[in-house]
């Protein structure tokens, strides 16, 4: 990319988030398509400017991001291996606010977060594991889920734990087996319907 087009479009990122952040009529629900199509991508500049844009419209107070998070997790946590180290660190702060916003949300829903991050569990990159593994752990500690939420994933979950309990990075396995603990504690506690036989196929 010329250097001149490069700064140009930056230039205007800029100017648009500051009119975005600033009006009331931002419709979240006509930028998710563009989101969604783009936040595969690899290429580093179109990153940079998604975790740019996604970051300052969760800055909003207006707009709720929390709402659409399955629409871009993953593509988050991809980022999170990029060879470029400000879009892994863009994306790694990105996803701790995030994880932030979850623990106080109440309006979750669990199924497609648990699917995201049981896939980044088995991540062949550290930081994936590590993060995804995280997050799982504080879907299990979550005050709004009671155990009932999670009750349907319960299997995909040992699954992810499983996988990460004998990861070769000490740090990952000192987290999955709180997890694994905590889940233990999760399903004897749980006064929902429990289903066994997911479990036993894991």
């Amino acid at each position: 990319v010329d250097v001149d087009v490069k700064n140009g479009a930056n230039l205007l990122d800029r100017l648009v988030k500051d009119i975005v952040t600033e009006s009331e009529a931002f419709h979240v629900e006509h930028f998710l398509p563009l989101l969604q199509t783009y936040i595969r991508r690899t290429n580093p500049y179109i990153r940079q400017l998604l975790v740019g844009w996604i970051t300052v419209l969760d800055s909003v107070p207006d707009i709720s991001m929390i709402d659409y998070l399955p629409d871009f997790l993953d593509g988050l946590f991809n980022m999170l291996s990029d060879s470029n180290r400000e879009i892994r660190q863009a994306a790694d702060s990105a996803l701790s606010d995030f994880l932030k916003e979850v623990r106080h949300s109440t309006v979750l829903e669990f199924g497609p977060l648990v699917s995201i991050l049981v896939n980044q569990c088995m991540s062949k990159d550290r930081l994936n594991r590590l993060t995804a593994i995280t997050w799982i752990e504080e879907l299990i500690h979550h005050p709004h889920s009671g155990g009932d939420a999670l009750l349907p994933h319960h299997s995909e979950v040992l699954d992810a734990i499983l996988y990460c309990i004998s990861d070769s990075e000490e740090q990952i396995c000192i987290v999955a087996e709180r997890t694994n603990a905590n889940l233990i504690s999760l399903v004897r506690d749980t006064k929902g319907d429990f289903q066994l036989a997911p479990l036993l196929e894991t």
